[in-house]
């Protein structure tokens, strides 16, 4: 065979291939806005980053919730041993922490929570928590070094 014997053009093939490949270039476009829409809209509003100091702070308000608080204390100051020095937590002693977290609290004794909205914010993760139904959410911050719960000084936009 040489050069010029070169076989006959087949219409049908090129055409197969041309549907092919506008099809191909169709379905790529297709998906390619699919996940755009949903990047926008879904995940881009799920911080995957924050979901251990969410984790952290949900596990924290269930032992509230069940009147541990001693338990609790030790998981806001990731600290068991606390009662061996308690110098160390003078500015935020046990007394300060049933006062805010017990049934004499503002929120009266804390029966329910809902994790609203969370944010990495520097080295912590800042979370807006509803507690008992509340109209305005209660800001905690959790260390990612640390993994101590605290009072955030940042509020996070809430929205209308």
């Amino acid at each position: 065979m040489t050069l010029l014997d070169a076989p006959q053009f087949d219409e049908a093939a090129a055409q197969r291939s041309r549907k092919l490949s506008f099809a191909a270039l169709g379905v790529f476009i297709v998906v390619l806005i699919v996940y755009i829409v949903l990047w926008t809209t879904v995940f881009h509003t799920f911080d995957f980053r924050a979901w251990p100091a969410e984790h952290r702070l949900n596990t924290f308000l269930k032992t509230v919730e069940a009147g541990d608080f001693n338990t609790a204390f030790v998981q806001w100051n990731q600290d068991p041993d606390w009662q061996k020095h308690p110098e160390k937590y003078s500015a935020y002693d046990f007394n300060q922490f049933q006062k805010d977290w017990g049934p004499m609290s503002d929120y009266g004794k804390i029966r329910s929570h809902q994790i609203l909205m969370a944010k990495p914010v520097g080295n912590g993760t800042v979370i807006g928590v509803d507690i008992n139904g509340g109209k305005t959410p209660l800001f905690l911050r959790v260390d990612d070094q640390a993994k101590t719960i605290g009072f955030s000084p940042v509020e996070l936009y809430v929205g209308p």
